[in-house]
């Protein structure tokens, strides 16, 4: 890349209770981004986020509702810029890779740059959450496709037309999870780089709930299949309900052409309800296809709607 004199950048850190931490990143990006602006989002800490914050020269703001979904929610609105730099404030991301990130995004004209995490300190990336996030970008790329290695990075690169065209509706952590959905769903160009993953510093205490925030995920990634992938849903349900009809009716309906009589009349009319709804669900997911094929298109003209100003300076 040129300069970053031809590219107007923002670096945007969620925080909450982190005294600790937000200082150190935030002149870590200060000495590697130069003027770059930094804004710090407080999210009602109780401690001296704000003030640490401030005192190493960033742009804080707050919000009031309670999770990182409305905290990206509420940067993503205010904040207008050709590249966003999102991080968490907890100093495990690797600042130095920043430069590395935007030149990828810049240089090859890509909408979200993953910071895909790699380590070596077991205390950093602890074994439980390397299965859960295997497990997870796992399931969301066996149905939207594998682009990504590390779903659940908080170290991403944005395009503006990707930042204000993003309908965001999570309130936690599964921000992560609809990024990743968003740019695959919608075939957007993407890319991901290696970056190092360290541990938190001594006293920071990770807000991150293994059990919760894994389940909560994993119901983000189901209630976008329902509304972005119904069909796939859906004969996925009728198939299950198809099967189930024609194991219990099986024997019933074998049984009346050898005797010419209908054993376990209840068991018979449970067989044939689940071959029916089996059907209406098969049905439902070609109605809400189209639905969902209208809102995709929606979405991906709405992406088209913010032109990119700097494809032509490469």
């Amino acid at each position: 890349m040129k300069s970053w004199d031809d590219v107007k950048i923002a670096i945007l850190i969620p925080c909450y209770n982190e005294e600790m931490a937000i200082g150190r990143v935030v002149r870590s990006f200060r000495d590697i981004m130069g003027d770059v602006p930094i804004y710090v989002y407080d999210n009602n800490s109780t401690d001296n986020t704000i003030e640490v914050a401030r005192d190493a020269g960033a742009i804080v703001r707050t919000e009031a509702l309670q999770g990182k979904g409305y905290v990206v929610r509420r940067m993503f609105s205010d904040i207008e810029a050709d590249f966003y730099i999102l991080v968490d404030g907890d100093a495990t991301y690797e600042v130095e890779a920043a430069p590395k990130l935007l030149k990828m995004a810049y240089e090859q004209g890509l909408d979200m740059v993953n910071g895909a995490r790699v380590t070596t300190q077991k205390a950093a990336y602890r074994r439980g959450h390397v299965l859960g996030n295997k497990l997870l970008t796992g399931l969301v790329t066996l149905i939207f496709g594998r682009r990504l290695t590390d779903m659940l990075s908080g170290y991403r690169v944005f395009s503006r037309r990707f930042v204000k065209s993003f309908p965001s509706l999570s309130r936690g952590f599964e921000i992560e999870t609809e990024f990743t959905i968003h740019a695959l769903e919608l075939c957007l160009p993407i890319g991901e780089v290696e970056t190092k993953y360290v541990e938190r510093p001594q006293g920071s205490m990770s807000k991150l709930k293994t059990y919760q925030d894994g389940i909560r995920i994993l119901g983000a990634i189901a209630n976008i299949v329902r509304l972005e992938k119904p069909f796939f849903l859906f004969s996925v349900i009728a198939f299950f309900l198809f099967v189930t009809g024609i194991a219990l009716g099986w024997s019933i309906v074998s049984f009346y052409l050898e005797k010419g009589t209908v054993p376990r009349l209840p068991t018979a009319i449970l067989a044939v309800s689940f071959i029916i709804l089996s059907f209406l669900s098969f049905v439902c997911g070609l109605i809400l296809d189209t639905v969902a094929i209208a809102r995709k298109e929606q979405k991906y003209l709405s992406y088209l709607s913010y032109p990119i100003r700097f494809l032509d300076k490469v």
